[in-house]
C-alpha cells in the first residue's frame, strides 16, 4: 500500500470512529455502518477532487476567461452544488434511495438466470487486462451518458429538470455540478442500471466516475481554451461544451441541442450532433432573455424546477 493510501485509510477510520459511528448509533442505524464507511472514504477523495480542481482550474479561469464578469454573484449555489456532489453527500442519499430497489431487481434478475454481460464472458483476452478492461467499460458508459444527456434535451418533463444545468449566465467549473436533485437521482438511477447490466466491478466504477468528473469541470470551465484540430475531437473541452450551453444554441435545432458528449466528442461526431464552432457566446437558456426565472439561491431553483416538471407532466408549455 501506499502511504498516500495509507493516509487517506488512517484519515477515514478516525472520522468514521470520531463523526459518524456516533450518528449511526444514535439513529439506529449500525445495519448501515459498512456503507457509511465507504462513504466517508468518498468524503475524503471528494474533497480531495475539489481541492485539485481549485488549484489547476481557478487560475487558469483567471488567466484566460472566456467571459470576463464584473462579479461573480450566482456562482456561490454552484459552489454548493458541488459540495453536495462531491462530497458524497447526494450519491449516498442516492444509493440509500435506489440501493433497495436494484437490490430486489438484481435478485429477481438472478433467480429468472439472468447473468450480467461481464467481460470476462463475452472478451476474456480484454478482461485479463486491467487496463483495456477500464478502457472498454469507460466507453460504454461514456456513450450511455452522452445518451441520457440527449433525453434530458428530448423530454418535456426531463428538460423541465435539466433547464437549470443551463439557466448559468456565468459558467465556470462549479457549474458541473448543478443539476436538480431529482435529475441526479435518475441519472444515479441510469448508471446505476448500466452499472447492472454490463457488470462492471465497484472499484472500476467508482474510477471512471472520478475521472469522468474532473474532465466535466475542466469542460465548464470559464476557460478560452480549445484542445486543436485533432484534440477537439477526442476530449470535450471547454470550447466544445461552451457551445452547448449557448444560448439559441444549446437546446434548439432538429436534435434539441448539439454537443451532447461528456468526455468522448466522437458520439457527438457518429449521431451528427456535434458543433465545432469556435465561437464563444453568451450561455445560458432562451426564454431567459424574456426574463424567466430560474432562481439564485439552491431552494429557489429546486422549488421552481419542480414547478417547471410539474407544468410539463400537466402538458403546459416548458
Amino acid at each position: 500500500m501506499s502511504p498516500y493510501a495509507n493516509s487517506v485509510g488512517a484519515l477515514q477510520a478516525w472520522l468514521f470512529e470520531q463523526a459518524v459511528q456516533p450518528v449511526l448509533y444514535a439513529f439506529g442505524a449500525m445495519g448501515f455502518a459498512e456503507k457509511f464507511f465507504d462513504a466517508t472514504e468518498w468524503l475524503i477523495l471528494g474533497a480531495i477532487e475539489i481541492l485539485v480542481l481549485y488549484v489547476l482550474l481557478r487560475p487558469l479561469e483567471a488567466w484566460r476567461p472566456a467571459e470576463r464578469w464584473t462579479d461573480r454573484q450566482g456562482v456561490g449555489a454552484d459552489v454548493i452544488y458541488t459540495l453536495l456532489g462531491r462530497l458524497g453527500i447526494l450519491p449516498m442519499v442516492t444509493f440509500l434511495l435506489l440501493s433497495p430497489v436494484f437490490d430486489a431487481i438484481e435478485g429477481s434478475l438472478r433467480l429468472a438466470g439472468f447473468e450480467p454481460f461481464l467481460l470476462e464472458n463475452l472478451a476474456p483476452a480484454i478482461a485479463a487486462s486491467p487496463l483495456l478492461s477500464f478502457a472498454l467499460y469507460f466507453v460504454i458508459l461514456d456513450m450511455a451518458e452522452y445518451w441520457r444527456h440527449r433525453l434530458q434535451h428530448r423530454f418535456d418533463w426531463w428538460w423541465a429538470l435539466h433547464a437549470l444545468h443551463h439557466s448559468q449566465r456565468k459558467m465556470s467549473f462549479w457549474t458541473d455540478s448543478r443539476n436538480h436533485l431529482v435529475d441526479d437521482v435518475l441519472a444515479g438511477a441510469w448508471l446505476a442500471s448500466i452499472a447492472l447490466i454490463i457488470g462492471i466491478p465497484p472499484g472500476q466504477f467508482f474510477l471512471i466516475i472520478v475521472a469522468s468528473r474532473m474532465v466535466e469541470s475542466l469542460s465548464h470551465a470559464n476557460l478560452r481554451m480549445s484542445f486543436g484540430a485533432v484534440g477537439e475531437r477526442l476530449v470535450v473541452s471547454p470550447l466544445f461544451h461552451r457551445v452547448h450551453h449557448a444560448i439559441g444554441v444549446g437546446h434548439e435545432g432538429t436534435h434539441q441541442g448539439c454537443n451532447f458528449a461528456v468526455l468522448l466528442p466522437i458520439w457527438d461526431v457518429l449521431f451528427r450532433t456535434a458543433n465545432f464552432t469556435p465561437h464563444i457566446e453568451p450561455t445560458g437558456v432562451r426564454d431567459q432573455l424574456s426574463e424567466r426565472d430560474y432562481g439564485q439561491g439552491f431552494w429557489a431553483q429546486q422549488g421552481l424546477g419542480l414547478a417547471r416538471l410539474a407544468s410539463a407532466l400537466m402538458g403546459r408549455n416548458r
